[in-house]
């Protein structure tokens, strides 16, 4: 993912307002790895039930505002896969997150929703080293396609998520 301002951040959001999007509690954008994130997800620290997602689509940053069910450390934990990395090893962390739609359709209510990994490690996720199940005992060129695959599923179905959010159907 290219590296982005904050001010590139806040002005990318299809689905918030101008207000929304100001009030929104950036994550340490100098921290961050770019090289290896495929979007820039994060939950805003000050209001929990906000999360943000950023990603190129068509070579321009895009953002979407997502809510969640309640995220506490109380809530009740069951077993989902993320439908962005689809890993199949951490499915105890997946939240439902819901986006308002872009434009009128959004400003009438319109919404959609996914599971998606709560903390946003799915960039992480489809960079781990594959399984034996997954790989068998193939050769270091099997197992780096399969992280390749992985990389480009992520891509895709999370581009096609904000796809959605901005289609007027």
């Amino acid at each position: 993912m290219i590296r982005l301002t904050e001010n590139q951040i806040r002005a990318c959001f299809v689905n918030a307002s101008r207000r929304e999007a100001a009030q929104a509690t950036l994550p340490d954008l100098g921290a961050l790895r770019w090289d290896r994130l495929d979007y820039l997800g994060w939950r805003d620290r000050k209001a929990p039930l906000s999360a943000y997602v950023v990603l190129e689509l068509d070579g321009a940053p895009t953002g979407v505002l997502l809510r969640s069910s309640d995220t506490g450390p109380n809530r009740r934990r069951s077993k989902a896969m993320c439908a962005w990395c689809q890993d199949v090893i951490v499915t105890d962390d997946v939240t439902l997150y819901v986006a308002r739609r872009g434009g009128a359709v959004g400003r009438r209510g319109d919404t959609i929703g996914t599971l998606i990994c709560t903390e946003f490690l799915c960039s992480q996720n489809v960079r781990r080293a594959p399984t034996s199940v997954e790989a068998g005992t193939d050769l270091e060129s099997v197992r780096e396609r399969i992280v390749e695959r992985r990389i480009a599923g992520l891509r895709e179905r999370s581009a096609r998520f904000v796809e959605e959010v901005l289609s007027t159907r």
